[in-house]
């Protein structure tokens, strides 16, 4: 099986050298082509109007492209030029923190797994709920064991697996379940600080109110100490506004 490993968190990330140790010790060709700096919440961005450019990450134990861009970019610019193996599996992450509901959208590490599915490899995204891993080592097991279970050839074309996994030991951790993402949004709000000279800055924070998760959903799973997995399509179409629209034109 060969892989193309990725992340949004940078190449020297712990979740990302987690899962390529866990890989080689499995067998599998991994090839790595991830961003060299950490480019969180950049969404599925290109950059148009900029060069790539390339930096080699030799070490002991480890061996990948470093992109000086962001996560979509590793994607193409590995799949078109840097690669010569053409991969079976897409898989980005592991990810500081957890990819639920909205996350989707922002997500950099899920926007990676995305653009494989778009040019049509199979795609996984792997996030943990915890902004600081420091070992993720019986998590890239885990992932790496589910690689086989899982039914490649049965999914629908550009589907993308986003799995999560909980802020728990693996002993600690409860069964995956299948589920859907959840449809609550994030309430935002800035910090407003200063910086040592008195000018204001601005700091984003925000939640995603436990009241409005429904029971049986990835956060609500997750939460509860679940490994979750929800199947993903990116048919953002409103079928529904199409023949409501239709009626208000009088189509």
């Amino acid at each position: 099986m060969n892989i193309l490993l990725t992340n949004d968190d940078g190449i020297q990330a712990v979740g990302l050298r987690a899962l390529y140790r866990s890989m080689k010790n499995a067998g599998l060709n991994v090839q790595v082509v991830a961003p060299v700096t950490e480019q969180s919440a950049v969404g599925h961005a290109v950059s148009l109007s900029s060069p790539l450019r390339v930096k080699m990450f030799e070490e002991e134990g480890f061996s990948g492209f470093g992109v000086y861009g962001t996560p979509v970019d590793c994607v193409k610019l590995g799949l078109t030029t840097l690669l010569d193996v053409k991969p079976d599996i897409v898989i980005s992450g592991i990810n500081n923190g957890a990819n639920t509901g909205v996350d989707i959208l922002y997500s950099g590490t899920v926007s990676a797994a995305t653009e494989g599915a778009l040019m049509g490899i199979s795609a996984l995204a792997v996030s943990y709920d915890s902004f600081n891993p420091t070992d993720l080592t019986e998590q890239a097991d885990c992932c790496v064991e589910m690689l086989n279970k899982i039914p490649w050839s049965k999914l629908a074309e550009k589907t993308v697996l986003n799995l999560n996994f909980p802020a728990l030991t693996m002993a600690d951790t409860r069964k995956i379940q299948f589920c859907r993402h959840t449809r609550v949004s994030w309430q935002d709000w800035y910090d407003v600080r200063k910086d040592p000279r008195g000018h204001p800055y601005y700091w984003l924070a925000g939640i995603m109110p436990k009241e409005n998760i429904s029971p049986g959903t990835d956060r609500d799973l997750l939460t509860k100490g679940h490994i979750t997995m929800t199947p993903l399509h990116f048919d953002f179409t409103d079928r529904e506004a199409i023949v409501t629209l239709e009626q208000s034109f009088d189509i």
